[in-house]
């Protein structure tokens, strides 16, 4: 039933102006559990202004898990295209290049995946889910973006101080960014990840890439092995947090990273601290605090489960785009392009140009 049903003829207009807006009602708590696999098509479509020889490279759904399946990946182009992989962490992505007698580069790349909610019991411990000596060393080591000495050590030794287990490390750490930084809506796009620049300037705020790198960074250097996840958000949330979905098809700025962490007994166990801030930031008309009632629901389920409304493209970091004349780029999760040997702007899709599109398919 909607608010205004609750409200009396005479004071209406006096209680609408006093109350924040809310965003739209709850349909359920917030509560991912794994449930039915969902089909999505994700539609990207390039059209790079050309200054010159032209080169373009769309990010393409890489990971395979009990939360996504990659069906298809397909495209088109007046281009020459291939498939290319990240040698070092998997990551896909169609590369396609024209010649600078080229007047309209155009590139269309089509994805199709399944994926289903994610949620760990950690009622129920399993010992044989256990990383291998190579793989944890991989992934508690340092990053261009994501140092583990120096002040982001000890950040971390002082947040897990007096924690024995590694969930209780792991939670310590996703309990403290909660509490301490914020989403910055100045930041652009998704922000850049310097986690040692956020630490030693004091300024905690930023969105998903700034937030959940700061997450990984602080679990590994508690010696937890961990990892951002680069991806979309590809359909709203089916319990009603607007800010936690896409607001439409058109996702070509829905982009979100998220972050894993491993714990013995339980594998790569989901977190999303920064949702948490985005939320408290973006659900109501005005920035609410921890203590609204649309943000412990959140909070308590952002450790440990995810929504999958959202699609996963990799988890590769410091990602040098083949054939590029330009350096690597921090992550990968916006279509990259270059023309006349200079590199265009990822967060400006409408002088790049490329727009991304997605829908829900039948089960």
């Amino acid at each position: 039933m909607k608010r205004r049903e609750f409200i009396q003829a005479g004071a209406a207009a006096t209680l609408l102006a006093s109350l924040p807006r809310a965003s739209m009602a709850q349909q359920s708590p917030f509560d991912p559990q794994p449930g039915p696999w969902r089909r999505f098509e994700v539609t990207t479509s390039v059209q790079v202004i050309p200054g010159g020889a032209s080169r373009a490279w769309v990010p393409v759904p890489a990971v395979e898990s009990d939360y996504q399946k990659v069906a298809s990946n397909v495209w088109s182009s007046n281009g020459s295209v291939r498939l290319e992989r990240d040698g070092k962490y998997g990551a896909a992505l169609v590369a396609a290049e024209w010649p600078a007698s080229e007047s309209a580069p155009d590139l269309t790349v089509i994805s199709t995946i399944a994926t289903r909610n994610r949620k760990i019991d950690f009622s129920r411990p399993d010992a044989a889910l256990r990383l291998d000596a190579s793989s944890a060393k991989f992934f508690t080591a340092a990053t261009e973006l994501i140092p583990t000495d120096g002040i982001v050590r000890d950040t971390a030794r002082d947040i897990v101080k007096g924690k024995k287990s590694e969930l209780d490390k792991a939670r310590a750490i996703y309990e403290w960014i909660v509490e301490n930084t914020y989403r910055d809506p100045k930041t652009r796009g998704c922000g850049v990840g310097d986690i040692k620049a956020l630490l030693e300037t004091g300024n905690l705020g930023g969105k998903c890439a700034d937030l959940n790198a700061l997450y990984v960074g602080l679990a590994r250097s508690a010696g937890l092995p961990a990892r951002d996840i680069y991806g979309l958000r590809v359909v709203k949330s089916a319990f009603g947090y607007r800010s936690l979905g896409a607001g439409s098809s058109n996702v070509t700025r829905a982009q979100h990273c998220r972050a894993e962490v491993f714990l013995t007994g339980f594998g790569w166990v989901p977190v999303d601290p920064a949702d948490v801030r985005k939320v408290i930031l973006e659900e109501r008309a005005q920035p609410t605090t921890l203590a609204d009632p649309l943000v412990p629901p959140v909070r308590a389920r952002l450790f440990g489960a995810w929504e999958m409304n959202w699609l996963a493209y990799n988890e590769a970091a410091d990602v040098r785009l083949p054939g590029s004349s330009g350096g690597p780029v921090g992550f990968l999760m916006y279509p990259q392009g270059e023309t006349g040997g200079s590199r265009l702007d990822s967060l400006d899709p409408d002088s790049f140009k490329y727009t991304i599109t997605a829908r829900e398919l039948p089960a």
